[in-house]
C-alpha cells in the first residue's frame, strides 16, 4: 500500500514536558475511562466507515452489472431481475451521477478510510499493554509519546481523552498513514504487542 508522506503540522496541541515527581509516574489520576472513551470514539467512526464502504461496494457492483447488460446483444426471451436492498439503482444513480467511475473512486476512498480507522483501533488496543481494558499511567504516557506528545499531572484525564480523540480525527481527515504507522512502531519498540485479546476485539469491529 502506498502512503503519501505528510508533515506533522496538524498537531496543534502543545507539547508538555515529561518529568517524575517524587519518583512516581506523572499520571496521578486516570479515573476517567480514557481507554474506553478512545476506543469508543474510534469504534463509532469504524461503524460509519463500514456503512459508507458497503454502499460504494454495492453500487460499484451494480454499475458493473449494468454495463455488462448493455454490452450483451438483445435476446428474445422472457426474464426478470431482482435487485437487493443494498443495490437500488436510483440510490446509486443519485449518489454517483457519473456512474461507474464515481462509484469506483468512492469504493477506493471508503476502503482507505476504513483501513485507517481499523489500524488506529489496533493502535489503541496495543496501547493497553496488559489487556485489562484501561490505560494505566505508564500506558497512557507511552501512547501519548507515540505521537510525540507528553503530559503533566495538573491536567485531568478528560484532557488526554479529548487530545487522543482529536489526534484520531486529524489523522483520519488527512489520511496520514505514515503518522499512524510511526506511532505503532514506537509502541512496538517499547515492547507492546498486538495480542490474541486485541485480535478478538478487532474481530468484533469487523463483523
Amino acid at each position: 500500500m502506498m502512503y503519501q508522506q505528510r508533515s506533522l503540522r496538524w498537531l496543534t496541541v502543545p507539547l508538555f514536558v515529561l518529568s517524575l515527581v517524587g519518583g512516581n509516574p506523572l499520571f496521578a489520576a486516570t479515573d476517567v475511562d480514557i481507554f474506553r472513551g478512545f476506543t469508543g470514539h474510534i469504534g463509532q467512526q469504524i461503524g460509519k466507515d463500514k456503512h459508507a464502504f458497503a454502499i460504494a461496494q454495492s453500487c460499484t457492483t451494480w454499475f458493473y452489472r449494468e454495463r455488462k447488460k448493455q454490452l450483451k446483444p438483445p435476446v428474445s426471451s422472457i426474464s426478470f431481475s431482482m435487485t437487493s436492498p443494498t443495490e437500488k439503482p436510483m440510490d446509486c444513480l443519485s449518489l454517483y451521477p457519473d456512474g461507474l467511475n464515481g462509484a469506483r473512486k468512492a469504493f477506493g476512498n471508503t476502503q482507505k478510510n476504513l483501513s485507517l480507522s481499523l489500524t488506529f483501533y489496533q493502535l489503541a488496543l496495543v496501547g493497553d499493554g496488559n489487556d485489562d481494558g484501561q490505560y494505566n499511567r505508564q500506558e497512557l504516557r507511552d501512547v501519548l509519546e507515540s505521537f510525540g506528545m507528553s503530559g503533566q499531572p495538573q491536567y485531568p484525564p478528560s484532557h488526554y481523552l479529548v487530545t487522543l480523540n482529536g489526534i484520531f480525527d486529524r489523522v483520519r481527515k488527512t489520511v496520514e498513514f505514515p503518522v499512524l504507522m510511526k506511532s505503532i512502531e514506537r509502541l512496538f519498540g517499547k515492547g507492546y504487542r498486538f495480542t490474541s485479546s486485541d485480535q478478538v476485539s478487532l474481530n468484533q469491529k469487523l463483523e
